[in-house]
């Protein structure tokens, strides 16, 4: 399969690692202005993750440690616990639509990593609208998505995902911090099921799954699931198991 010609293809240098200690990271990315959905379906099914119109997948030396995670939505079923978080979830509504920003988006998305900050040291920096548009809402095309959680009136959950001929990419969450108790980040996943099995769809690619890392290793509990093995090329078959 052929990248579209208005394709650069770059690695970064070694960074100190996001997700583990006293690692070293180095990503490569494909920027790709009008990348169709089936080169988007191709690139995610290969271990790529989207922002915008970037593809980036880890590149490090000598660690494996972030590995490519799908759920098996025909196989999934919902648990007792599952059944309550729709269950305390049931006052709320939610929109899917092309994504957008609002000034409603930035101060949700500050929230969120304010409050990421202090929970899970993450390192925290104001997005300013520009990113917040070349990340999330560029390069959507006619796959990108972003399902707005509402209470009431009031925006408290941004979910951007990607529709696939065969599933599901989960981009990325944030909600408001003081609807917590609503277990939200759990609620955006099982929902993005409901939406797989509603569609006949078979995964949803969680992205990358951290064994050690506290903010990713929770998606090992969505079993059944499969893990992507190595980094294939375009041309090369991929093999999930």
């Amino acid at each position: 399969m052929l990248l579209s010609s208005r394709t650069i293809e770059f690695s970064t240098l070694e960074t100190k690692c996001s997700y583990l200690e006293n690692r070293k990271t180095r990503m490569e990315y494909k920027y790709i202005e009008n990348a169709t959905m089936e080169l988007n379906q191709a690139l995610v099914e290969r271990g790529w993750r989207r922002f915008g119109n970037y593809y980036s997948r880890p590149q490090c030396q000598g660690c494996t440690a972030c590995l490519s995670l799908r759920i098996d939505v025909e196989k999934y079923q919902f648990s007792r616990s599952s059944k309550r978080a729709f269950k305390k979830a049931e006052g709320l509504h939610y929109v899917i639509q092309a994504p957008t920003i609002s000034t409603e988006h930035l101060e949700l998305y500050d929230k969120y990593h304010r409050f990421m900050e202090m929970k899970r040291g993450w390192q925290y920096y104001y997005l300013k609208p520009q990113s917040y548009h070349e990340l999330y809402v560029s390069g959507a095309h006619n796959f990108g998505k972003e399902i707005l959680y509402f209470h009431g009136e009031k925006l408290i959950g941004v979910d951007l995902i990607d529709f696939l001929d065969n599933g599901i990419s989960s981009i990325y969450f944030y909600y408001d911090p003081d609807f917590a108790y609503l277990s939200l980040g759990r609620l955006s996943i099982y929902e993005q099921i409901l939406l797989g099995k509603e569609y006949g769809l078979k995964w949803i690619y969680l992205g990358y799954y951290v064994q050690e890392c506290q903010s990713l290793k929770y998606k090992a509990s969505y079993a059944p699931y499969q893990i992507l093995q190595n980094n294939p090329l375009l041309d090369e078959e991929t093999i999930w198991g």
